[in-house]
């Protein structure tokens, strides 16, 4: 029955485990995924030569697949991968990204980090185009240096652009699926405990066995936590309009 489900999730070990690992990866990425790619846009809105390339090059991981991007990166960072075989040759010796729990789970924010930058870089770009320039310049004249511009200037010029960013990534990052699958595999790495709530959902309701309503209570947590964030996330930028 539909709140035996519920009740049975209370209880499920692997329930909070997954949604820890949800709850951690927003945490995670969210922040950097607000800030970085303002950074990014900010350096590659200059009009200088060759700019163009750096901005296919900061876009390019978006439009790849998650799985090969996935794929590379498992190989890069397994035990006898590339980033391990550097490490080795300057004395630091194997890290184990893929087979400690927390460096599984952290490599997955990274991955997640990097193929959002671009697409968040692109939100970015736009928004700053509409700043006006004589705002920086009338800054610069009364002696505000970089840090100072940027945070009196162009922060407040693109708040509500870095809401819907904050708003974007975190129903994505709790509902991440792909990055923590392709490098922990279907069982969510070591006894499990790299497995987000989606994985679960995944691997509860599939198969021959699939506990379909099991699934459904599980989607339905999901549903009621992004929509939650998105509400926080809104509530928080109504209060500083105030």
């Amino acid at each position: 029955m539909g709140l035996a489900n519920f009740r049975e999730l209370i209880q499920d070990e692997m329930f909070w485990i997954g949604l820890r690992n949800s709850t951690l990866y927003v945490v995670g990425v969210v922040p950097a995924l607000i800030i970085l790619p303002l950074l990014l846009a900010m350096l590659v809105q200059r009009d200088i030569p060759g700019i163009a390339f750096f901005r296919s090059a900061f876009y390019t991981p978006v439009v790849a697949s998650i799985v090969v991007v996935g794929l590379i990166w498992v190989w890069m960072l397994d035990d006898r991968g590339l980033i391990n075989a550097v490490l080795e040759a300057v004395g630091v010796g194997r890290v184990g990204f893929l087979s400690d729990q927390w460096l599984l789970l952290f490599s997955a924010m990274a991955v997640t980090v990097w193929k959002g930058l671009g697409y968040y870089m692109i939100i970015y770009l736009a928004a700053l185009a509409n700043v006006p320039r004589e705002l920086h310049e009338a800054a610069a004249v009364d002696g505000a240096g970089a840090i100072r511009r940027f945070l009196t200037v162009t922060v407040p010029a693109v708040r509500s652009t870095m809401v819907l960013v904050g708003a974007l990534s975190s129903v994505a990052a709790f509902k991440v699926f792909s990055e923590v699958y392709l490098m922990a595999g279907p069982s969510g790495g070591p006894a499990g405990e790299d497995t987000t709530l989606v994985m679960l959902v995944q691997r509860v309701g599939t198969g021959l066995s699939g506990r379909v309503g099991y699934a459904s209570a599980i989607s339905v947590v999901v549903f009621v936590v992004t929509v939650a964030l998105m509400l926080l996330v809104l509530r928080a930028d109504r209060k500083e309009d105030a």
